[in-house]
Order: C-alpha cells, then structure tokens, then sequence
C-alpha cells in the first residue's frame, strides 16, 4: 500500500480530527513509497527504531510520537539521531496519541478494560464523546489487595496502590490510560470506588485520600501497550500487512 494511502486509511479509521491533541497525529515523517512490513511500539525511542530497522520495516507506527506541543524545535541531540536514522532508512513514522487512547475498539481505555475483564460503560466528562477518561463495572466487585492483583497479573507490574481509606469492595472503575492521574477527582464525583491510570501526582495521593477514592497507578508504558498493539492486528488482519509488535522495556 502506498505510504500516504496508509495515513488515509488510519485516519478514518482514528478520526484524529474529532478532536484536539498536543501533537500531530498521523504520518510524521515520510520514508518510502510502498508500505509492506510495520513495526508497531508504544514510543518512538531510538531503541524501537533499530529494532525497526532490523526487521527491515517500510513503516513504524507508535503512540508517542514526535514534536510535542511546546518541546524544543530545533532538530539536534537525541531528536536529531532519532529522525535521522528514520529517513535513512525510508521507515515512516505514524503516531496516534489522543485518537488511539479513546478508539471503542482498539483504543488503549477500551483494550485496558478487556484484559481486565471490566465492561466500559461510559465516559467520565460529561457532554464529550470522545471522553479521555471513561468508566465501568467488575464483573464482580473485588477488595482494593485482590484488584491490585488483578493489575500486577495482567499488566506483569506491581501497581502503586495508594489506599482510600474506606474498606469498601472495589465495584466501579474509571481509569484514564497513561497520563491521566488528574482525572482522579471527577472519578470520585461519578462516585467511583477506584481510579487508575498510569502515572502519579504528588497531589493524587490527597486527592485518594481525601475523596475516598482507591488510586492505583499502574504505569505509563504498561497500559498504553496494547492500543497499538491492537491497531497493529486490525491493519494485518484487515489490509494484510505484515505487523510486529515491539515491546521495549520501560519500568515507568
């Protein structure tokens, strides 16, 4: 498939212009024309990109992307090495940041809550149908020592459990994929027993304790795996790439 005929087809598939994000999404730095083979990770690290090149990708596509909003512009350092090894070797660099978290079928939120078992049953903000923070149901409730378990199996990372006070079971979940800590206190105004997402404010901790809400920060890396990931099957099952997926270690 030719490399901007790709672009077209994430990109009606993400519908990235729904909404606002702090980056680009899409096809970030164009390599070669024909797209057979991709790479697909959860950042685009210099790590991930030599781990493209062996496999002889056309392509990498990934969540965490370049030129963030307010990140220095010149291209040296780091930044530079990166995107030169990627032209030089003609891969294509796709990111899909915000449109990849909130996607109902491949989206990180909705493949977090598979491998949990929760049922998603909404968003946490109110009149937004691309809500970044959503919320469900346990099939069964469960005390905050089990839920964590269930986290630590899953994601193969012991969370950081930062207790809410109450001994009530653990029934209604919101979570936010990633970064999404902050979104701990309209959780509790939804009247959620838990929140989790993957990182952790000094502030989430009061926010926890104070609300009476469980926060279980569960890692950035960890449970932003599987949205790309699941993209990356969707494009080999439905246009017949060739897709690897490639999970480098991060411990945050």
């Amino acid at each position: 498939m030719n490399n901007y005929q790709l672009e077209s087809v994430l990109n009606e598939f993400l519908k990235p212009f729904a909404m606002k994000d702090y980056c680009p999404n899409g096809m970030q730095i164009e390599g070669k024309e024909e797209v057979r083979k991709i790479v697909t990770g959860v950042t685009a690290s210099q790590a991930l990109i030599e781990a493209a090149i062996e496999q002889d990708a056309d392509a990498l596509l990934v969540h965490h992307g370049y030129f963030w909003r307010g990140e220095s512009e010149p291209l040296k350092g780091m930044k530079f090495k990166r995107i030169k090894s990627l032209i030089e070797n003609g891969i294509n660099l796709y990111a899909y940041h915000l449109p990849l978290d909130v996607h109902p079928e491949v989206g990180n939120n909705a493949q977090l809550a598979t491998l949990l078992g929760i049922e998603q049953l909404g968003g946490l903000e109110d009149g937004n149908s691309n809500s970044i923070a959503v919320w469900g149901e346990l099939p069964s409730a469960l005390s905050a020592k089990d839920f964590g378990k269930l986290l630590a199996t899953k994601l193969n990372r012991e969370p950081l459990h930062i207790e809410s006070g109450i001994a009530k079971p653990i029934k209604k979940v919101g979570w936010c994929t990633g970064g999404g800590q902050d979104f701990i206190d309209l959780a509790a105004s939804k009247g959620m027993d838990a929140f989790v997402s993957g990182e952790i404010s000094e502030r989430t901790t009061y926010s926890a304790r104070e609300l009476c809400i469980h926060y279980f920060s569960a890692g950035h890396h960890a449970t932003e795996r599987y949205g790309v990931k699941a993209l990356g099957q969707w494009l080999a099952d439905q246009h017949g790439f060739e897709v690897t997926f490639i999970d480098i270690d991060n411990p945050v």
